[in-house]
Parts: C-alpha cells; sequence; structure tokens
C-alpha cells in the first residue's frame, strides 16, 4: 500500500519547518512566508496558508514545493504515514 498523507494543520506544518530552520518573516492575510537562509548565503522561500486543517491537494503541493530544498525521505518521516 502505497504511503497516505497525514492530515495536518497549518501549527503542524510550521512546526515541522521550523525543526529545518525555517522561520515566519511575514504574513498576509491567511498566508505566512517562511524563509531560511543557507550556509552559502541563498534564500530559501516557502509560502503555508494558514487553515485549520489542510486539504490533502494543498498538502501536496507544499510537499513538492519543500522538496526544492529538503531531501524527499526526511519530509516523508514528517508529512506521510506508513
Amino acid at each position: 500500500m502505497a504511503p497516505r498523507l497525514r492530515r495536518l494543520s497549518a501549527r503542524d506544518v510550521l512546526r515541522i519547518f521550523k525543526s529545518f530552520g525555517f522561520e515566519v518573516v511575514s504574513t498576509r492575510g491567511s498566508h505566512a512566508k517562511l524563509r531560511r537562509i543557507t550556509d552559502d548565503g541563498r534564500r530559501e522561500t516557502l509560502t503555508l496558508p494558514l487553515h485549520r486543517e489542510l486539504d490533502v491537494g494543498t498538502l501536496q503541493a507544499i510537499v513538492r514545493q519543500a522538496a526544492r530544498f529538503i531531501s524527499e525521505p526526511e519530509l516523508r518521516k514528517r508529512f506521510y504515514r506508513d
């Protein structure tokens, strides 16, 4: 059976990305902008909707966006259940 996405709130997702070194740099409306600066000075930015429960498609898009900066196995540990 393929792994399934966990049902997460924006607060849960924020906690996950903070563990990867991201910080909230701004909020506008119902979205937060998360950013971390790498050792070589690159800025990595993610945008996250601040909803109580995120839809599966929205979570998939967030994981896809984060996969540019974080390895797939690390993301799978936190976003998918076995």
